[in-house]
This record gives structure tokens, C-alpha cells and sequence, in this order.
């Protein structure tokens, strides 16, 4: 059986939807999309899709047992709350909703009329993110600390309705909502205190830059940052742990582990250790002898395991993976995000 799905909102990332099922997951079958445009809808039909020219229409073709939506972000919870009252399950693209508020009103709805709603939250499956995973549950280096995530570009420029404030534009709402949410997935740990700097250098209405430091109750310390003005810029991720410290420079999952070899004893001189910074015996440079480098762990990924998972969870055989409790709580983070913007002080919370 393959399952009937439409699409709402046939732009780049409608598009993309469509292109990456029929190529990956045979047991669903994308049939039809609605936007709002005239010329996008004409790209549908172009696909091989039939182009719905009205929601009301999408919404009345029974055929379909899921929608997935992917327009700008302050039309999610509308479109979400109409497609699952007229029988449809919905995966919906991030963020899911414009605040916590409209998050609550779309889970209601799900239970109400019993059908399954989940979140894109495809970068769960980045092959940087799931090799820090890995080193993470684990225990590779021991504890992890500190870890700091950045996504760093110079093009200065939002694209499209992304550079406006009433169609939930700015990097906090468009990078920073997959950013937390794998922080959030990485540690159970409850968030404590949020301390954020947005900034708008090019952008008039929206954040084109920010910086994020995120407290954990067990001591763990995040920093989520992204800037679209860096011409020099920094490793994927950087992890230090109580045993070594983990770089993941790229999306393609290149980097290195470093730690202490075993057996390794250091002892150290009385004498002041004199460097091109002048003397100092705290920081002087470790022995190499007493350390090793290690390769990142390898791993498996895929982007089509999210709509795999989808399929499974609608016959009945697996959990949901991606579940709006989860992005609940991504939501609470990002309203504690801005209020720290707006108040200029960390804020303290339970999330």
C-alpha cells in the first residue's frame, strides 16, 4: 500500500519534498500540491503533479491521507490545524509555529482527531551531528562540558520572505531551530538559563546573526552560533570532554578526536616553561607523547530515514521519531532566546 500525499507550498523546499520521495520511499506516492502562486503551481503540473488551485480543494480530495507543508513559517499553524481537522495526518516543515501558543493549538488538534503530526526536523540525520552523537552516547572522551555548534557563511543576504519579521524570518527561526533541536536530542538534560545576542547587520527586520549560550542542569554549556558576514570560519562543532576534545570541521564529517594515551604519565617541571607568549607553566604545550589522535567515528546516514519513519509509524510498526513534544520544547527554548534579547539578561528557566 502506498500512502497519497499533497503538498502545500510547491516552492524550493515543496519541491524538494517531491523530488527526494520519488526517489527514495516507494511506499509513498506524491500526487498533488497547492501554492499560493500561479507559477509554482505551474511547476507541480509541469512534475507530473496535479496542481490544486485552492486549499479548499486540497483539503476535500480525500484520496490523500498526508500533507506535507512547506510555505513560509506564519502560515504553519493555519494550514496545519485545517488539514488535520479534514482528516489528514501532516508532517510539517521547521519551525513548526511562530510560538509556543500556536504549538499547542496544532498538538491539540492532532489529538482531537486522532491523526499523526509531526515536525521536518531532517537534521537529526547530518552526518556531523550524528558523529557527535556517537561520541556523545558513547562515552568515547567521557563527559562532555562544552560544546559549541556554529554555522558560518559570508553571503549577507536573507532569501525571500526570510529577511521579514511577519513571515517568521531571521537565522534564530530558520538555523537556530535545527540547532537546538539536536542539542536538545544530544543531552536529556533540562535546559537552565539562556543568554542570547541577536544581531541585525544587513537584515532591517530580522536576525542575520546571533550567538546563543545555553546551560544544562547537569553542568553541560552549549553555544549555538550562526553568522552570515564570516569570511574566516570556525569547525562544525567543537566538543571538549573530560578525557579529549572532538573537532568536526564540515557537513561531510571531516575532524579528529584527541586524547590521552593510556598509561601515559606527564610529570611536571618546578622550572617556568618559557614560549613565544613568555613564561608560563599552566599553559605550556602538552608532551605530544602523552597524547593520541583518533579518527571520528563512522557512521550511516540518511535523509529519507525521516519519511521511512513516517511510513512505519502509520502501519503500526515503529515509535515516532521526530514528535511534537520535542519541538514543544525547541519552541520554549527560542521564546527564551528572544526575551533575553529584548531584556539583555540570561534567563533563567526549566525546559
Amino acid at each position: 500500500m502506498a500512502y497519497r500525499l499533497g503538498i502545500i507550498g510547491y516552492g524550493g523546499m515543496g519541491e524538494w519534498h517531491h523530488q527526494n520521495i520519488n526517489k527514495k520511499i516507494k511506499e509513498i506516492e506524491v500526487i498533488g500540491a497547492f501554492d499560493l502562486r500561479e507559477e509554482r503551481r505551474d511547476k507541480a503540473q509541469e512534475s507530473g503533479l496535479k496542481a490544486y488551485t485552492t486549499i479548499e480543494e486540497l483539503l476535500q480530495d480525500e484520496s490523500l491521507d498526508l500533507v506535507t507543508i512547506a510555505t513560509p513559517n506564519d502560515s504553519h499553524k493555519d494550514y496545519t490545524v485545517a488539514c488535520l481537522r479534514a482528516g489528514k495526518h501532516v508532517i510539517c516543515e521547521k519551525p513548526v509555529t511562530m510560538n509556543v501558543a500556536e504549538l499547542i493549538e496544532i498538538m491539540e488538534a492532532a489529538k482531537e482527531n486522532n491523526k499523526l503530526f509531526s515536525i521536518h526536523q531532517n537534521r537529526r540525520w547530518d552526518k556531523d551531528y550524528t558523529i557527535i552523537k556517537a561520541i556523545y552516547d558513547q562515552n568515547i572522551l567521557g563527559k562532555p562540558y562544552i560544546i559549541q555548534s556554529r554555522v558560518q557563511g559570508s553571503r549577507r543576504a536573507l532569501h525571500g520572505w526570510r529577511g521579514y519579521k511577519v513571515n517568521g524570518g531571521g537565522m534564530v527561526l530558520d538555523w537556530g531551530v535545527h540547532m537546538l533541536d539536536q542539542l536538545l536530542q544530544l543531552t536529556g538534560e533540562k535546559v537552565v538559563s539562556v543568554n542570547a545576542h541577536l544581531h541585525q547587520i544587513f537584515a532591517p527586520e530580522v536576525d542575520d546573526h546571533f550567538e546563543v549560550m545555553l546551560r544544562f542542569e547537569g553542568g553541560l554549556t552549549a553555544l549555538v552560533e550562526v553568522s552570515m558576514n564570516c569570511f574566516i570560519t570556525q569547525p562544525r562543532w567543537h566538543m571538549t570532554c573530560t578525557e579529549g576534545t572532538a573537532v568536526v570541521e564540515d557537513w561531510d564529517g571531516k575532524g579528529k578526536m584527541v586524547t590521552l594515551k593510556e598509561e601515559s604519565e606527564m610529570e611536571w617541571e618546578n622550572e617556568i616553561v618559557y614560549t613565544s607568549a613568555g613564561p608560563t607553566r599552566t599553559m605550556a604545550p602538552r608532551p605530544v607523547h602523552t597524547t593520541i589522535e583518533l579518527p571520528l567515528p563512522e557512521v550511516e546516514v540518511d535523509w529519507a530515514n525521516y519519511y521511512k519513519n513516517i511510513v512505519g509509524v502509520l502501519n503500526g510498526e515503529e515509535e515516532l521519531i521526530v514528535r511534537p513534544e520535542q519541538a514543544l520544547r525547541v519552541m520554549q527554548v527560542i521564546e527564551c532566546i528572544f526575551k533575553s534579547q529584548d531584556q539583555g539578561i540570561s534567563i533563567s528557566c526549566e525546559i
